[in-house]
């Protein structure tokens, strides 16, 4: 079983350490910077350009993140990249401009966003881009249609299922999720607990970390029943690990 001891030795920032939009906007280069420089751990979220270049941004609609009207899928990466985030002076960044920052400081957790008809090949292109990156790296979905991908298409880099839920439909689904060589699971702090998280973290000995966190409650939730939390709009301490 591959060490992931790493994925839950400190939290990780939701999107980035950002300030909620105020003025250091989700999923931006200065939002990764300043996780990197208080030794959060990252999630960041990941689509495809038009030109299938993975590019960092949460929404497949650019409305809410840039004011342009559009989809991520219409863009191409210089295209996207012009485009500001919040009207500040960030960028919609590539993956690759994430990895250059970070540069191993932390570790990344790149989930894959996607989108019915317009995501093909990124998997392959985000495998691709992360087996050349020596930093400590997972990648995770709700998507399952990606999840099924990730064992061909990014060899070698551990993979997760992004879920939620308690109701028996959504249980059954998780579980058969199983047989795709899931390395770790991350879960919504307020369905906890439940049959599939304490199956695989007590079973299977499988990492999960939780989402996302805002509140001392969804904190003891997570260490009740999980091992770490993906946070924001708060500063917890970081958690050392011998």
């Amino acid at each position: 079983m591959t060490d992931l001891s790493w994925l839950v030795a400190q939290p990780v920032a939701h999107r980035g350490f950002h300030d909620m939009n105020k003025t250091r906007w989700e999923n931006t280069l200065s939002a990764f910077a300043a996780a990197a420089e208080r030794g959060y751990a990252i999630e960041c979220d990941v689509h495809i350009s038009s030109d299938g270049v993975p590019v960092i941004i949460h929404d497949g609609d650019l409305k809410r993140l840039t004011g342009q009207d559009g989809f991520v899928w219409q863009r191409t990466a210089a295209e996207l990249a012009t485009l500001r985030i919040g009207g500040t002076k960030d960028h919609v960044p590539t993956l690759k401009e994430a990895l250059d920052l970070i540069d191993g400081r932390v570790p990344l957790v790149v989930e894959l966003k996607g989108v019915p008809g317009h995501d093909a090949g990124l998997v392959a292109s985000v495998g691709r881009l992360l087996k050349r990156y020596t930093g400590k790296v997972a990648i995770m979905s709700f998507d399952h249609w990606l999840i099924r991908d990730f064992a061909k298409d990014a060899p070698g880099i551990p993979g997760g299922l992004t879920a939620y839920g308690r109701d028996n439909q959504l249980i059954e689904a998780h579980f058969a999720m199983l047989a795709h060589d899931l390395a770790f699971t991350s879960y919504a702090a307020g369905d906890l607990p439940n049959p599939f998280v304490s199956f695989v973290r007590e079973k299977l000995k499988m990492p999960v970390i939780t989402w996302t966190v805002h509140d001392q409650p969804a904190v003891d939730l997570t260490f009740k029943y999980a091992d770490q939390m993906t946070f924001e709009g708060f500063e917890p301490d970081l958690v050392k690990v011998a």
